[in-house]
């Protein structure tokens, strides 16, 4: 992509009335971080947004202008000391609404960590904190969708009242119908191939478009992956989605799921697709449901968790 085609969906995104923009410091090796701080200063936005970024990635892993290339990346103090003097400036902002630790690299302890991070709320560098891909013991944001589950964070959020942001939400763009695969194939778009070799989908890939294209049928939906973004939105009270694309019609339709209204047996037809939970949710459940052993008692009353929040329309 130009730097222009980067400017255009983001010009979109803010004139749609968006806010909050994902990056990461060692994305497209920082040009990701450079482009939007790039943008937003030259539209003078800057403190109209919400901006969050992630650090401990591996930034310089290219070139050998750096020969010690060990601090640059884990959760230490001194990779999160070079990492918030890069991004703000990357971003061309002296604040950080949102830092995430991105992956736990197991370099360091917890107590450390939270020290070093407690530090730069204090100092005004990060006003905000969160944290992305952990083991469940430290805290889980990871990948979620109607393809694949992650479901031992999902309790610990309505647990602790957290808010999540779900990346893997459209499966790397796996999420597609078989007419525009097609399409794909025809015009040599093709798709992404993130952490595969394969862009086209596999069976259980297509399974799920083909449950998602159903339920998009049911409640009037122009794309299956505005409903995959819906599924997302109707698992937790707070549930903010990471997506992305690359053209302002994949923004459109990912701003239609905050229309769509999904119900119990729609939700259940999603997953039924992928019915797997793992070890101990295929025992226990989910908690979305009433467990299984109660269950068995004749028990047929449950609590219930707090609705997700919904969009304000009148401010969109």
């Amino acid at each position: 992509m130009t730097k222009q085609s980067s400017f255009n969906p983001l010009d979109a995104y803010f004139e749609k009335g968006g806010n909050f923009i994902d990056t990461a410091n060692f994305y497209q090796s920082g040009s990701s971080e450079s482009t939007i701080g790039e943008w937003a200063e030259k539209r003078g936005i800057r403190d109209q947004l919400f901006i969050a970024t992630k650090y401990d990635g591996p930034t310089k892993l290219m070139g050998d202008k750096v020969a010690q290339k060990v601090f640059y990346v884990g959760i230490g103090s001194k990779a999160l000391k070079l990492a918030i003097a890069g991004s703000p400036k990357n971003l061309r902002t002296d604040y950080i609404d949102l830092l995430y630790v991105h992956v736990w690299t197991w370099d360091t302890t917890v107590e450390e960590l939270m020290k070093s991070l407690h530090n730069l709320v204090t100092q005004g560098k990060v006003l905000y904190l969160g944290i992305s891909d952990t083991p469940a013991w430290v805290a889980n944001g990871a990948s979620f969708s109607a393809l694949s589950r992650e479901e031992s964070f999902l309790p610990m959020a309505r647990s602790e009242g957290m808010a999540l942001a779900p990346w893997g939400v459209l499966a790397a763009g796996k999420l597609r119908t078989d007419a525009e695969e097609e399409a794909r194939i025809k015009s040599g778009e093709n798709g992404r191939t993130f952490l595969q070799s394969d862009w086209k989908r596999n069976e259980a890939e297509r399974a799920a478009s083909l449950a998602l294209e159903k339920v998009a049928k049911e409640v009037g939906a122009k794309s299956i992956t505005s409903v995959a973004i819906a599924y997302v939105l109707h698992k937790a009270p707070f549930v903010f989605p990471i997506v992305g694309g690359r053209k302002v019609e994949q923004l459109e339709q990912n701003i239609e799921a905050l229309d769509l209204s999904l119900t119990e047996d729609q939700i259940k037809a999603l997953e039924s697709v992928s019915p797997n939970l793992g070890f101990p949710y295929y025992m226990s459940g989910s908690g979305d449901t009433l467990s299984p052993w109660l269950a068995l008692t004749g028990v047929k009353d449950k609590v219930e968790y707090p609705a997700p929040i919904r969009p304000v329309k009148a401010r969109l």
